[in-house]
């Protein structure tokens, strides 16, 4: 079959292909597939610019400017202790030092068994605790007093809050029995409620308790004198007449 030639078409020449030096003959051009990556190798090397772009000096463990996420081990040593934390320490070793003495007379003093596991379960979170205050003095250089002079301590600091005075301490000794159960009671009370003024007091105070040793310490003593508060006021209530 033969196509005649329309003659209102006219003929155009197509410029030359420009084709690379070694383009294989004909209309296309075979370039080669990039190659994959290595998932290995890409992860090795995005880890390596993650660690690049580290800021210097960044603690271990602190959050990422990119996801702003949590430390994993911040460091909290550079949190300085004050002289009111000091302070509060060694006055609450005392504080304690008292509570001791008061629960000493209870098995000899009292009838009741339900003051007597009371009276233990105060000696051992308070002996538990003054070791705690001991060490943390201690390791800070701070003075450590012995529990003579937490004794004589707790004599000269009669502003502390709770603290019962010689006379009080005499006539709870020379109690016995229900007489003695509901002194005790009352007295204690009033020297953990003292505690509770005490921890009071340091949170208010500028700058204090942020160290986190001695913030976990205060909120323990808080945890445990209220705990112990509402277990005594049962007890005294149990005791009166109804």
């Amino acid at each position: 079959m033969t196509i005649a030639p329309n003659p209102g078409l006219r003929a155009t020449r197509l410029p030359p292909r420009r084709l690379p030096l070694d383009a294989p003959e004909g209309d296309f051009v075979i370039r080669p597939c990039p190659r994959r990556a290595n998932p290995a190798l890409l992860a090795a090397a995005v880890l390596t610019l993650a660690a690049c772009a580290a800021p210097v000096g960044a603690p271990a463990g602190a959050p990422s400017p990119a996801t702003g996420g949590p430390a994993i081990a911040a460091d909290t040593s550079a949190r300085r202790y004050t002289a009111s934390d000091v302070q509060f320490v060694q006055h609450m070793l005392a504080h304690h030092a008292q509570a001791l003495v008061m629960t000493e007379l209870v098995p000899t003093h009292t009838t009741r068994d339900d003051l007597r596991m009371l009276a233990r379960r105060i000696d051992v979170s308070q002996q538990d605790e003054i070791a705690t205050m001991q060490r943390w003095l201690r390791t800070r250089g701070a003075d450590v007093p012995s529990m003579d002079a937490q004794h004589a301590m707790a004599g000269h600091h009669a502003m502390m809050p709770g603290l019962l005075t010689e006379a009080e301490l005499d006539r709870l000794a020379a109690a016995r029995g229900a007489a003695f159960d509901r002194l005790f009671l009352e007295f204690m009370i009033r020297h953990h409620e003292g505690a509770l003024i005490m921890v009071t007091e340091l949170f208010a105070a500028r700058g204090s308790a942020q160290e986190p040793e001695l913030f976990s310490l205060a909120s323990d003593i808080d945890a445990d004198q209220r705990a112990d508060i509402m277990r005594m006021r049962r007890l005294l209530d149990a005791m009166t007449p109804s």
